[in-house]
């Protein structure tokens, strides 16, 4: 008798039969009586897996185990908006850490003979002198009713106007003595205001430059300090819950019951007129900080109520981390990204706080120089009227807030790139 006429009849009807064939990959197929057939050896019609379509394969596993930063980077790169407004962040700050170099010339530069002069316009072909950057002079007359300057610009004058020139003095950072600035007259003597003189003949561009260190850093310093204020004792309140909730909570209330402004004003008004533009500078620091942890404190505290029963801390407990250590390891890098978003959101609001303060007098006052120092000349319509480039610092403001909201706006839908 044959091997053919030995074999089970169910045998050959399971292998004869496609739909119960399952490959295994490993050289033999299965059938359903649990009998095991070699695979024939792979003919022309066989699928050969080619080097390509591996790297292919392992190219798709790589995408699919991105880092969530990665994917939160994507995301926000498909907001157009928020990504080039980005760059105009990154280049305002840039601006701000080489304010001394980028400012034609120092903050507290003045000259009494250019009281309140109109912006010169920059030009770069003269018909005798050829293509150079220049300006033109004024023609200064005095009204012989009010004795205030008038302007008018002399076309037949000519000031060459170079890049990476000297100038005024000063200490980059405090600490490097240098007078090289960016663009300015070849001879320091000469005016030169691309955006304006104030009243007291000081170039509103240098000012403006000089400003936004101060007030970007109040919102940075201010954000930093809401940060640790909101992690700390939202964590806490979330974490542990009971009585350390409720008396976290009720303060959080208390805080957020009274109305910002007034609790600002009222906060800046009890800083001693005596003190100096540093201690002022860090006092109102900490005044819009003591505000501005409130809302972080209970977005942390809402994020820990429902990460701690999630079974990743429960694992970590189990395994004998400290709470601090799961609170700082586990639970804070699960949602930092979302962190990060909220942070910059708050940015704006600490230099609107700053601004406004300065603006009616409240907060950092002269010699320091803020762009809400800066505004207060533009509170009077007369000066306004004869001056509009005063308003010049709202714009820089403007620009800015506008910019980090849509960077903010960003990073918020871009911080959970799972859904």
């Amino acid at each position: 008798m044959s091997e053919e006429t030995n074999r089970p009849a169910d045998a050959a009807t399971a292998t004869d039969d496609p739909e119960l064939l399952d490959t295994t990959g490993e050289g033999t197929t299965l059938t359903q009586a649990g009998m095991e057939v070699p695979t024939p050896p792979p003919g022309d019609d066989a699928v050969v897996t080619s080097p390509t379509t591996e790297s292919s394969r392992a190219a798709a596993i790589q995408g699919g185990t991105s880092s969530q930063w990665r994917l939160v980077y994507r995301r926000f790169r498909r907001h157009k908006v928020a990504f080039v407004s980005a760059w105009v962040v990154v280049a305002i700050y840039f601006v701000v850490a080489f304010a001394e170099i980028l400012a034609p010339t120092t903050a507290t530069a003045q000259n009494a003979d250019y009281t309140y002069a109109p912006p010169q316009q920059l030009h770069i072909y003269h018909e005798t002198e050829g293509f150079g950057l220049y300006v033109h002079g004024f023609n200064v007359t005095r009204d012989p009713e009010t004795f205030a300057n008038q302007f008018e610009i002399d076309e037949d004058s000519y000031i060459p106007v170079g890049l990476f020139v000297s100038g005024e003095p000063y200490r980059l950072w405090g600490l490097f003595p240098m007078d090289l600035h960016l663009i300015g007259p070849e001879d320091p003597s000469e005016p030169f205001f691309l955006w304006g003189a104030d009243r007291a003949g000081r170039d509103s561009l240098s000012r403006i430059i000089y400003g936004s260190r101060v007030s970007l850093s109040i919102g940075l310093v201010g954000v930093a300090v809401s940060l640790v204020l909101g992690v700390v004792l939202g964590g806490i309140s979330g974490y542990y819950g009971g009585k350390p909730d409720t008396l976290i909570q009720r303060i959080i209330e208390f805080l957020m019951s009274i109305p910002t402004l007034p609790l600002w004003l009222a906060l800046s008004a009890a800083i001693p007129s005596s003190w100096g533009p540093l201690a002022r500078y860090f006092a109102i620091t900490a005044i819009l900080s003591v505000i501005g942890w409130t809302g972080m404190a209970r977005e942390v505290r809402g994020k820990f109520l429902s990460l701690r029963e999630e079974d990743f801390i429960t694992a970590a407990l189990l395994d004998g981390c400290s709470r601090p250590r799961i609170i700082f390891r586990h639970m804070v890098p699960s949602f930092s990204s979302h962190l990060i978003a909220s942070l910059t959101m708050s940015v704006p609001g600490m230099i609107l706080g700053e601004t406004a303060l300065s603006f009616l007098g409240l907060g950092l006052q002269s010699p320091a120089v803020s762009w809400g120092v800066l505004l207060q000349d533009a509170q009077n319509i007369r000066t306004i009227e004869t001056a509009p480039w005063l308003m010049l610092p709202g714009l820089a403001l403007f620009v800015t807030v506008l910019a980090m909201n849509f960077v903010g706006d960003g990073l918020r839908d871009a911080a959970d790139p799972y859904k």
